[in-house]
């Protein structure tokens, strides 16, 4: 997620979308918080861990 988001981050720069460059730093809060949480050990929906 946080690969997804980077790729929509650098497409949104270069392409000057802005709907891109959103949601890219969006993907990358989400997928730095899901992995923040697999790294303590606590369960991320239906999965004991997050990879």
């Amino acid at each position: 997620m946080i690969i997804l988001g980077l790729i929509l981050l650098v497409l949104g720069a270069v392409l000057d979308v802005g709907i891109l460059w959103t949601i890219g730093i969006i993907l990358i809060v989400v997928g730095a918080i899901l992995w923040i949480l697999g790294a303590m050990g606590r369960t991320v929906g239906p999965r004991a861990h997050y990879w």
